[in-house]
């Protein structure tokens, strides 16, 4: 198939959008809103509330009931994303992607920005699909906890792998196998979204923090550490710092783990856990180091040259935000056109330069470096063979045991 050149946005345009970012804008709204809230989870309820609210589980194991495709006859998707998670022209009247798709398909693609927290998305959309009724959306974009969700409980469809060649053929190996879902049969990711450590330079006195083990017991950090209120990056990041894989841990090495985090809230050595709200103390230096997601780095990079980060030789916590079509969507087919679309390199290397995280697109360097060398060759973007070798996922939790590893980390957090 003849890949598409987009209307691309010239790299002056895209550096104007840059310049133009807050640490307020884009994927970093989304995350002061704290993407997997544990806290939020516990508040709404996790699968175990389902049959108590009266409300009857699916069927399980990725039986989504099937659904009338319409997309022959409606040329369009209802596609349901987080805020500032598209590319966006410079006078922020279109967005240029989803455009060159309508231009070359004839496919309208209505774009709602209605994701703003997993929990409250998940509260928003669970009603019609336990019922077995349609949500209205075509397309979804959930973090990985909430896809293994609804696919465990039958609640996403079964993708086409002949709707899929450029996602089938593109799709980063780093990618390619989570746990929840071998092997990609419901779900394609969007991003990528990497924990690191970052520090400020000047406020460490020019020392570099390289591991978790600094952050939690270095007595020069002391009342200067962040660490992060999601669950799974805080937990994973210190799994790893201890020599346990996150995709394999007991309950023992989680009690131990929430232990070692706990010493060091006691004797003050982490100042607090934060969302998004770490990257003001960061930059003011109030933070000397701490957990961070590799998306806002880049950002406060731009405009402060004493940040600095690391990944840790140990390894770090990757996670990824997935499009996913639910059970009962429509237009199936014109969702699977979508999803491909964003896997041609030009496609994909427009959307990472706007939204900064990781491309889960091999084969996306070249497109990239001719938008902005400089994103071309930043691993937080498109991670290379050696910091990809790093990256581990958290495991896939069941109801059970989310339910109690979530209450454990609230009261560890003072939540």
């Amino acid at each position: 198939m003849e890949q598409y050149q987009p209307d691309s946005l010239s790299a002056a345009q895209l550096a104007a959008m840059r310049r133009s970012m807050t640490s307020g804008r884009g994927a970093l709204t989304r995350r002061s809103m704290l993407r997997a809230s544990g806290i939020g989870a516990l508040a709404v309820g996790g699968l175990g509330t389902l049959s108590a609210c009266g409300i009857p589980p699916a069927k399980r194991e990725g039986d989504a009931p099937a659904s009338d495709d319409h997309s022959a006859e409606e040329k369009r998707i209802s596609f349901s994303n987080w805020t500032e998670y598209m590319d966006v022209s410079e006078d922020e009247k279109s967005r240029p992607t989803l455009e060159a798709f309508r231009k070359r398909t004839g496919i309208t693609v209505k774009y709602t920005e209605d994701i703003n927290d997993n929990v409250e998305f998940f509260g928003k959309i669970k009603p019609q699909l336990a019922a077995g009724q349609d949500t209205g959306r075509d397309l979804i974009n959930v973090t990985d906890w909430l896809a293994a969700r609804l696919i465990r409980l039958g609640w996403a469809q079964k993708l086409d792998p002949a709707n899929l060649p450029h996602a089938y053929a593109n799709l980063s190996s780093q990618f390619r196998s989570p746990d929840w879902d071998p092997g990609r049969a419901y779900s394609y990711p969007w991003t990528g979204i990497s924990t690191v450590i970052a520090y400020n330079k000047k406020a460490t006195g020019g020392r570099k923090i390289e591991s978790v083990s600094q952050l939690l017991e270095d007595p020069k950090l002391k009342g200067k550490v962040g660490f992060l209120s999601e669950m799974r990056d805080s937990i994973g990041m210190t799994l790893i710092d201890m020599g346990k894989d996150p995709g394999k841990f007991t309950d023992d090495d989680f009690d131990a783990t929430v232990a070692r985090i706990q010493k060091a809230v006691d004797k003050k050595q982490i100042r607090r856990f934060t969302g998004n709200d770490y990257t003001s103390d960061l930059s003011k230096g109030d933070l000397a180091a701490c957990l961070a997601w590799a998306g806002d780095v880049i950002q406060l990079q731009a405009d402060n040259p004493d940040i600095e980060f690391v990944i840790p030789e140990a390894g770090y916590i990757t996670s990824t935000d997935n499009l996913l079509v639910p059970a009962k969507a429509r237009h199936k087919a014109n969702a699977e056109k979508l999803i491909d679309y964003y896997y041609e390199p030009p496609v994909a290397a427009q959307l990472a330069a706007y939204i900064n995280y990781v491309c889960p697109v091999e084969g996306v360097r070249e497109e990239l470096a001719k938008i902005d060398k400089s994103m071309a060759s930043n691993t937080l973007i498109l991670p290379d063979k050696a910091m990809a070798a790093k990256s581990r996922a958290f495991r896939s939790l069941s109801s059970k045991e989310e339910t109690a590893y979530e209450e454990k980390f609230a009261k560890l957090i003072g939540a």
